[in-house]
């Protein structure tokens, strides 16, 4: 290895797509077991390493100089071989935290803080909010109590805090349903940061999101500290713009696009086009629910109704939720439950897909909506909860081409 990346789990880790994008240098994924990594960092010849969970300040035992980075955080996320062989640790997840506070617009100073967990990004997390001038700063953790440890069991212990960051992993692909603190229960909130980048939206950020709350998930902060890492390995400086460059790159290739809409709106063959326009993967809820009963749209409402049939399309929409590079096309009636929303968002932007009611098709295989009066009076009922659900409204009164041409205007300032 000449750079790469270590840690106990990398399964989840898009390091490599970032560091390989940046510099054109092969960069490997090396998991590593506890027992392994002092052997490791002794005798690989590497030039420059990223360190990630759980081993962010267990390798500082083995290295031989902590830098400024290093010492201020009391955790290592780069290591670099000096040329004599001599390791120095570094800590870019600090300036990382500090980039995705910024593009969240997250006000740090003068805040009450409180930090989830007590590990490597926690110590980064607690310096980079204390530079910024926070006025207290405390650790929510689960074991350890003492003075600024509060026990996260307890929520009313820290109720009156303004801000709050994930450093945990709780809330991360695959276990996405995770969640570290229900925030309703701190009325002062006022920002959300959370350091988990898998899925885009955790549901911690999806909470603050709802209400009203600036949040952020932690993809701006993986991206910047990735290019922080690899001007230290490459002993280089990339022109400004570079991390807002790659953020914006990363995330075209990893989002969702889900389309919204009335039946016979045009979803399917629109993101079938936009797909092929994106090089993304298109995927229809519909066709998965019919795997997932073996049996065709019709057949499901004649044997379940209409109940059994949003059970099963809950069912596909979790199932997609985890997964990243997609277009996805909904069913008509997707959006009316939230907890299906909520789940397209973690790593989708929703766009609704509308089309005069005038040019909607009945056919005989949509069961709500089999002539022209059901249609309207469906499209009439269901729009407000399509533009509230949506992030953006597209026509498509005109040809598919056109509404894939409108889509691409605009999802980059989604």
């Amino acid at each position: 290895m000449t750079y790469g990346l270590i840690g106990e789990r990398l399964g989840h880790s898009f390091s490599r797509i970032i560091h390989e994008y940046l510099t054109g240098e092969p960069y490997e994924l090396k998991e590593l077991r506890p027992e392994e990594l002092g052997e490791f960092l002794r005798h690989e010849p590497f030039r420059g390493v990223n360190v990630t969970i759980p081993y962010k300040q267990a390798v500082i035992q083995y290295l031989d100089e902590l830098a400024p980075s290093a010492r201020l955080t009391g955790a290592v996320n780069v290591i670099l071989r000096g040329t004599d062989g001599r390791l120095t640790g570094h800590n870019t997840d600090y300036d990382g935290f500090l980039a995705m506070a910024g593009a969240a617009g997250v006000r740090l100073q003068g805040s009450r803080v409180l930090i989830l967990g007590a590990g490597g990004a926690a110590a980064a997390v607690e310096a980079a909010v204390r530079s910024e001038g926070a006025s207290c700063v405390a650790f929510a953790v689960r074991h350890d109590f003492g003075p600024a440890r509060l026990p996260l069991s307890d929520p009313s212990t820290f109720r009156d805090y303004e801000v709050v960051v994930n450093a945990t992993p709780v809330g991360m692909y695959p276990d996405i349903q995770g969640k570290p603190l229900d925030i309703s229960l701190m009325p002062h909130l006022r920002g959300v940061l959370d350091c988990v980048y898998n899925p885009i939206c955790t549901r911690l950020v999806l909470d603050a999101r709802e209400r009203g709350i600036p949040a952020a998930g932690g993809l701006m902060m993986v991206v910047a500290q990735a290019v922080r890492a690899a001007e230290l390995f490459h002993s280089t400086v990339f022109p400004d713009g570079t991390v807002e460059r790659v953020y914006r790159w990363l995330l075209a290739g990893r989002r969702n696009i889900v389309l919204t809409g009335m039946p016979s709106s045009g979803k399917t063959t629109v993101g079938k086009l936009l797909a092929e326009r994106l090089g993304l993967r298109f995927t229809d809820t519909d066709d998965v629910v019919r795997t997932f009963a073996d049996a065709t749209i019709p057949e499901i409402f004649a044997r379940q109704g209409e109940e059994g049939f949003r059970r099963l399309e809950s069912a596909a929409i979790e199932s997609l939720a985890g997964e990243q590079g997609l277009v996805i096309a909904t069913g008509g009636g997707a959006v009316l439950n939230p907890e299906n929303v909520r789940s397209l968002r973690r790593n989708g932007v929703l766009l609704f897909l509308d089309r005069d009611p005038g040019m909607l098709r009945p056919t005989a295989d949509r069961p709500l909506s089999g002539s022209r009066s059901e249609l309207e009076s469906l499209y009439n009922k269901r729009l407000p909860v399509y533009i509230k659900s949506a992030d953006c409204r597209i026509s498509n009164d005109g040809t598919p081409e056109e509404a894939v041409e409108r889509i691409l205007t605009i999802i980059d300032k989604v």
